[in-house]
Protein backbone atom coordinates (compact mmCIF):
# COMPACT_ATOMS: atom_id res chain seq x y z
CA UNK A 1 0.00 0.00 0.00
CA UNK A 2 3.02 2.47 0.54
CA UNK A 3 5.64 3.12 -1.65
CA UNK A 4 9.53 4.17 -1.04
CA UNK A 5 10.63 7.72 -1.06
CA UNK A 6 13.01 6.85 -3.36
CA UNK A 7 9.48 5.50 -5.74
CA UNK A 8 7.37 8.91 -4.99
CA UNK A 9 10.71 10.67 -6.15
CA UNK A 10 10.96 9.20 -9.61
CA UNK A 11 7.02 8.95 -9.94
CA UNK A 12 7.30 13.07 -8.93
CA UNK A 13 9.92 13.25 -12.06
CA UNK A 14 8.22 11.11 -14.19
CA UNK A 15 5.03 13.20 -14.09
CA UNK A 16 7.01 16.55 -14.16
CA UNK A 17 8.45 15.00 -17.66
CA UNK A 18 4.68 13.70 -18.69
CA UNK A 19 2.92 17.29 -17.75
CA UNK A 20 5.75 19.46 -19.60
CA UNK A 21 5.31 16.96 -22.79
CA UNK A 22 1.54 17.05 -22.48
CA UNK A 23 1.54 20.58 -21.70
CA UNK A 24 3.55 21.44 -25.30
CA UNK A 25 2.18 18.97 -27.52
CA UNK A 26 -1.28 20.17 -26.39
CA UNK A 27 -0.07 23.83 -26.90
CA UNK A 28 1.29 23.08 -30.15
CA UNK A 29 -2.12 21.40 -31.36
CA UNK A 30 -3.63 25.02 -31.27
CA UNK A 31 -6.33 27.40 -29.71
CA UNK A 32 -9.40 25.30 -28.88
CA UNK A 33 -12.44 25.93 -26.59
CA UNK A 34 -13.41 22.75 -24.77
CA UNK A 35 -17.09 23.67 -26.33
CA UNK A 36 -15.36 23.58 -29.09
CA UNK A 37 -13.60 20.16 -29.11
CA UNK A 38 -14.50 17.81 -32.33
CA UNK A 39 -15.04 13.99 -31.42
CA UNK A 40 -11.52 13.90 -32.78
CA UNK A 41 -10.30 16.65 -30.18
CA UNK A 42 -12.13 14.26 -26.90
CA UNK A 43 -11.06 11.11 -28.82
CA UNK A 44 -6.97 12.27 -28.80
CA UNK A 45 -7.99 14.16 -24.53
CA UNK A 46 -9.01 10.35 -23.22
CA UNK A 47 -6.27 8.16 -24.67
CA UNK A 48 -4.05 10.66 -24.04
CA UNK A 49 -4.60 10.67 -20.50
CA UNK A 50 -5.06 7.07 -20.50
CA UNK A 51 -1.32 6.66 -22.22
CA UNK A 52 0.48 8.88 -20.08
CA UNK A 53 -0.48 7.15 -16.89
CA UNK A 54 1.55 4.23 -16.40
CA UNK A 55 4.68 6.39 -17.63
CA UNK A 56 4.08 8.71 -14.83
CA UNK A 57 3.20 5.93 -11.75
CA UNK A 58 5.89 3.27 -14.17
CA UNK A 59 4.84 -0.12 -12.14
CA UNK A 60 3.75 1.41 -8.54
CA UNK A 61 -0.16 1.10 -8.59
CA UNK A 62 -0.22 1.81 -4.87
CA UNK A 63 -2.06 4.81 -3.28
CA UNK A 64 1.15 6.49 -2.64
CA UNK A 65 2.47 6.37 -5.84
CA UNK A 66 -0.88 7.74 -7.35
CA UNK A 67 -1.31 10.08 -4.70
CA UNK A 68 2.31 11.58 -5.70
CA UNK A 69 1.42 12.00 -8.92
CA UNK A 70 -1.81 13.83 -8.58
CA UNK A 71 -0.74 16.21 -6.03
CA UNK A 72 2.64 16.94 -8.91
CA UNK A 73 0.14 17.44 -11.11
CA UNK A 74 -1.42 20.27 -9.02
CA UNK A 75 1.26 21.82 -7.96
CA UNK A 76 2.75 21.89 -11.44
CA UNK A 77 -0.49 23.06 -12.26
CA UNK A 78 -0.33 25.76 -9.42
CA UNK A 79 3.14 26.66 -10.37
CA UNK A 80 2.54 27.49 -14.40
CA UNK A 81 -0.69 29.63 -13.48
CA UNK A 82 1.37 32.07 -10.68
CA UNK A 83 4.25 32.07 -13.07
CA UNK A 84 1.56 33.15 -15.85
CA UNK A 85 0.12 36.08 -13.90
CA UNK A 86 3.33 37.41 -13.04
CA UNK A 87 5.15 37.16 -16.49
CA UNK A 88 3.88 37.92 -19.73
CA UNK A 89 6.65 36.22 -21.88
CA UNK A 90 5.63 33.51 -19.82
CA UNK A 91 2.38 33.65 -20.20
CA UNK A 92 2.55 33.70 -24.14
CA UNK A 93 4.69 31.23 -24.62
CA UNK A 94 2.27 28.61 -22.87
CA UNK A 95 -1.41 30.05 -24.05
CA UNK A 96 0.00 31.83 -27.16
CA UNK A 97 -1.80 35.24 -28.35
CA UNK A 98 -4.52 36.22 -29.94
CA UNK A 99 -4.49 36.08 -33.82
CA UNK A 100 -6.49 38.16 -36.18
CA UNK A 101 -8.77 36.63 -38.31
CA UNK A 102 -10.85 38.86 -40.32
CA UNK A 103 -9.81 42.96 -40.66
CA UNK A 104 -11.67 45.59 -42.58
CA UNK A 105 -13.95 42.63 -43.91
CA UNK A 106 -11.31 40.83 -45.11
CA UNK A 107 -10.86 36.94 -44.07
CA UNK A 108 -7.37 36.65 -43.02
CA UNK A 109 -6.88 33.33 -44.69
CA UNK A 110 -2.99 32.66 -44.25
CA UNK A 111 -4.39 33.07 -40.27
CA UNK A 112 -6.90 31.05 -40.40
CA UNK A 113 -5.32 28.23 -42.17
CA UNK A 114 -2.03 28.64 -39.78
CA UNK A 115 -5.19 27.70 -36.88
CA UNK A 116 -6.61 24.87 -38.06
CA UNK A 117 -10.03 27.68 -38.42
CA UNK A 118 -12.35 26.42 -41.43
CA UNK A 119 -14.67 29.00 -42.97
CA UNK A 120 -17.77 27.52 -41.70
CA UNK A 121 -16.48 28.14 -38.29
CA UNK A 122 -15.63 31.66 -38.85
CA UNK A 123 -19.34 31.73 -40.24
CA UNK A 124 -20.51 29.58 -37.05
CA UNK A 125 -18.90 32.31 -34.61
CA UNK A 126 -20.49 35.43 -37.20
CA UNK A 127 -24.00 33.86 -36.63
CA UNK A 128 -23.65 33.36 -32.88
CA UNK A 129 -22.64 37.66 -32.97
CA UNK A 130 -25.73 37.54 -34.93
CA UNK A 131 -23.95 38.82 -38.24
CA UNK A 132 -24.56 37.72 -42.00
CA UNK A 133 -21.76 38.59 -43.82
CA UNK A 134 -18.11 39.03 -43.30
CA UNK A 135 -18.05 42.40 -44.61
CA UNK A 136 -19.68 43.96 -41.58
CA UNK A 137 -16.62 42.38 -39.38
CA UNK A 138 -14.35 45.20 -38.55
CA UNK A 139 -12.35 43.04 -36.88
CA UNK A 140 -12.58 39.39 -35.95
CA UNK A 141 -9.81 37.33 -33.32
CA UNK A 142 -9.08 34.21 -32.12
CA UNK A 143 -8.22 34.14 -28.33
CA UNK A 144 -6.20 32.45 -26.51
CA UNK A 145 -9.16 30.50 -24.72
CA UNK A 146 -10.10 29.15 -28.33
CA UNK A 147 -13.12 31.66 -28.40
CA UNK A 148 -13.88 34.19 -31.09
CA UNK A 149 -14.55 37.38 -30.73
CA UNK A 150 -16.01 40.01 -33.21
CA UNK A 151 -16.53 43.91 -33.63
CA UNK A 152 -18.65 45.00 -36.04
CA UNK A 153 -18.28 48.45 -37.76
CA UNK A 154 -21.20 49.48 -35.84
CA UNK A 155 -19.53 48.83 -32.28
CA UNK A 156 -16.48 50.47 -33.48
CA UNK A 157 -17.81 53.31 -34.78
CA UNK A 158 -19.79 54.21 -31.38
CA UNK A 159 -16.71 53.82 -29.40
CA UNK A 160 -14.76 56.26 -31.77
CA UNK A 161 -14.14 59.99 -30.67
CA UNK A 162 -16.29 62.16 -32.66
CA UNK A 163 -12.69 63.29 -34.82
CA UNK A 164 -11.52 59.75 -35.61
CA UNK A 165 -14.87 58.88 -36.32
CA UNK A 166 -14.78 61.54 -39.01
CA UNK A 167 -11.07 60.36 -39.95
CA UNK A 168 -12.44 57.33 -40.23
CA UNK A 169 -15.27 57.72 -42.56
CA UNK A 170 -13.50 59.76 -45.09
CA UNK A 171 -10.92 56.80 -45.15
CA UNK A 172 -13.36 55.03 -46.21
Amino acid sequence: MFTSWHTALEIVGRTTAVYLLVLIGIRLTGKREVGQMTPFDLTLLLLLSNSVQNAMTGPDTSLMGGAAAALMLLLLNYLFAEVSGLNRRFRTFIEGSPTLLIHNGNLVTAHCAKEHISLDQVHRALREHGIENIHDVALAVLEVDGSISVLKYDDVHSHMHPQKRLKFLHRQ
